[in-house]
């Protein structure tokens, strides 16, 4: 009994002991982790609480301008505001409801939706003007909060579009100058900051602290908007007389790459960039894609056969590698056979006997098939990539898109000759113009561009944006030589119609044959540059599916023609009349034949013989309608026509 006595006694020493040196050893664990906790990680977790107390409202940065070359304002930025509530802190939610959406103009169950949502902030309604937004604290209701904001301003509109872009709800570039810049324009969010308690409740008598916003640099272009002005004026109206589907053109600097003019027609408003007008769709994946059809930029965008625009690059490399010269005789019977294929000229009966500059005046392919054919594939394929052709320009815009060409064990005699006069590879309209600029400013190879300079709000220069210019596509002698050649194709050959007086303009025409060549659609494009001696601007436009007669110097030469009478005076750039000019262009005198009693065939024959061209204007119900019936290709004349107006 006794021995049983002892052992329990001694059995309850050591649970105790147990007991107690658990206890101790969780003591000691417990201690090390209150003072981990209190020392060690003190500051996270304060800074938790501090969290869990404070709300954080943004405040909005405003965004930099945008500017033309002359300081004209292209975007800018106009103060409103941007209307929330905090769920937690509204006291009255019946009088939030119906004072909002009647301030705001808002369905009365959205915004109860929104009132009703239990998060930190929810924002209600954006870009809410700041007479609004005074109204709406009048009321001073508990939980709604006002911040300033700023909303996004375009003055010109549709002007420029494709250049300019836009921004989102969240002031943001999406397309355009505007996404391409938005690291400088964008600026940097300032703060709110508020005390709560953990019911999400504002704490009474503890000031808020506030970070402020910085804004947006601005950003000046090389944009000129009375240039633009200019260029979507002449688009314009001569996609309505030849009812095309869309056209652009590209006004730049040749000497340094700046881009003073890009048009795109159809555009869009920049105010209003997701309007569709009466364009009806059925799901938002189809609005989207109509959406990005519309803002695309085809200029840089889009490829497309260049067609005879291109003989300016196949001209110059075969000047420069000496391969053709400028009395060299070529004889064109209308086509040439190359391997087992006819490949034909644009003119049927074709040019006879010619020499180079000659070949160039007509446009006649077989002399450049054959320059092409001197040159080989690899002299070839050298100069399209020395002319930028194989890469970007480097434009500083997104979305630009590259060259689609032969691969070098692909190109036989036939692509060789295809592609020596433009066709069978597809280019950006930029690249061309690119090119054409190397051609005629001395050789250089300069980068297309519209950034210049990145500016402070007072106006300070923060960043001169530069550009590499420093490549070399051909000799300044192979470009002086093709400036002079250039300049006999508008005095002499198919660019007459882009004749300005007392200026001298060289360029080159095309016509591109759009792919299936059975749907008998074409692009009427025209190459330009001014003063052919001293190349200030070069533009490029382009006139996709013309109704009626589509050759590129009927169609697409007096557009830059237009723009030239224009745009040189305004650049500076004073007319020069000689006694050159005269006898060079003059008409001379025409007996017009007696054509009462004849019908409009009959007409158009007899001024065929006088080589005039014929244009009917028709009067009636208040409407002009015009029928121009112009030569062939190759009777192109100095624009000399005659007008018969008939009721």
């Amino acid at each position: 009994m006794v021995k049983i006595m002892l052992r329990t006694r001694t059995h309850n020493r050591k649970r105790t002991f147990f007991i107690c040196s658990v206890f101790v050893v969780l003591l000691i664990i417990l201690c090390f982790r209150v003072g981990y906790i209190m020392i060690i990680n003190a500051d996270f977790l304060q800074e938790k609480a501090q969290e869990l107390h404070n709300r954080e409202r943004v405040i909005k940065a405003e965004r930099g301008n945008i500017v033309d070359r002359n300081g004209t304002p292209l975007a800018v930025n106009k103060s409103v505001t941007c209307v929330s509530v905090i769920h937690n802190q509204i006291t009255d939610k019946e009088e939030v409801i119906n004072v909002l959406s009647e301030k705001l103009e808002l369905d009365y169950e959205y915004v109860k939706k929104k009132v009703n949502n239990r998060v930190a902030l929810e924002r209600i309604k954006t870009n809410v003007d700041k007479e609004i937004a005074d109204e709406i604290r009048e009321y001073d209701l508990d939980g709604v909060v006002i911040d300033e904001d700023y909303k996004r301003i375009y003055p010109y509109s549709t002007l420029a579009s494709h250049i300019i872009g836009f921004v989102g709800k969240d002031n943001q570039g999406i397309i355009g100058l505007e996404v391409k810049y938005d690291k400088y324009l964008k600026g940097e969010l300032g703060m709110i900051l508020t005390t709560t308690n953990a019911k999400g409740i504002e704490i009474e008598n503890i000031a808020e602290s506030r970070k402020e916003p910085v804004p947006g640099y601005h950003l000046a272009t090389s944009v000129d908007m009375n240039i633009q002005k200019y260029a979507e004026q002449a688009l314009e109206k001569v996609l309505i007389l030849k009812k095309a589907n869309r056209g652009s053109i590209i006004v730049m600097n040749p000497q340094n790459g700046e881009i003073y003019a890009m048009a795109n027609k159809p555009d869009f408003d920049l105010n209003d960039p997701f309007n569709l007008g009466d364009l009806e769709v059925e799901s938002s994946e189809e609005k989207q894609k109509m959406l990005n059809q519309i803002w695309r930029n085809y200029c840089i965008n889009d490829t497309y056969e260049p067609g005879s625009t291109f003989k300016v690059v196949t001209a110059a490399a075969g000047l420069e590698e000496k391969v053709v010269k400028l009395d060299d005789t070529f004889f064109c019977p209308g086509y040439s056979i190359v391997a087992d294929r006819r490949i034909r000229c644009h003119k049927a009966g074709g040019h006879g006997s010619e020499d180079f500059v000659k070949g160039v005046q007509n446009s006649c392919n077989p002399v450049f098939m054959e320059v092409g054919a001197r040159l080989g594939v690899d002299n070839f394929l050298k100069y399209f990539k020395q002319f930028g052709l194989l890469t970007k320009t480097g434009v500083d815009l997104p979305g630009e898109a590259v060259s689609i060409m032969h691969k070098k064990n692909k190109i036989g005699p036939v692509e060789l000759a295809t592609l020596s006069f433009g066709q069978t590879f597809q280019i950006t309209p930029l690249q061309l113009v690119r090119a054409g600029a190397a051609v005629v400013n001395g050789g250089r190879l300069v980068t297309p561009h519209f950034g210049v300079q990145i500016m402070d709000e007072d106006g300070e220069v923060i960043k001169q944006i530069e550009y590499d210019n420093s490549k070399r596509a051909i000799s300044e002698e192979t470009s002086d030589t093709m400036r002079t050649i250039l300049e006999s194709v508008v005095s002499e050959g198919t660019g007459r119609r882009c004749y300005v007086p007392g200026y001298k303009v060289g360029g080159k025409t095309a016509t591109s044959e759009k792919l299936p060549r059975s749907s008998n659609k074409y692009i009427s494009s025209f190459l330009g540059f001014a003063p052919a001696d001293d190349p200030q601007v070069i533009a490029l436009v382009l006139i996709d599916e013309p109704v009626g007669i589509y050759y590129g110097g009927t169609v697409a030469a007096p557009v830059i023609r237009e723009l030239y009478e224009n745009i040189l005076p305004y650049m500076g750039i004073s007319p020069k009349y000689v006694q050159r000019d005269f006898d060079e262009y003059k008409v001379g005198e025409i007996t017009i034949p007696n054509m009462i009693g004849k019908n409009k065939e009959e007409v158009k024959k007899m001024l065929k013989e006088l080589e005039l061209e014929l244009e009917i204007v028709h009067l009636g119900n208040g409407e002009i309608i015009t029928e121009q019936f112009p030569l062939p290709n190759d009777k192109v004349n100095r624009g000399s026509k005659l007008i018969l107006y008939a009721d």
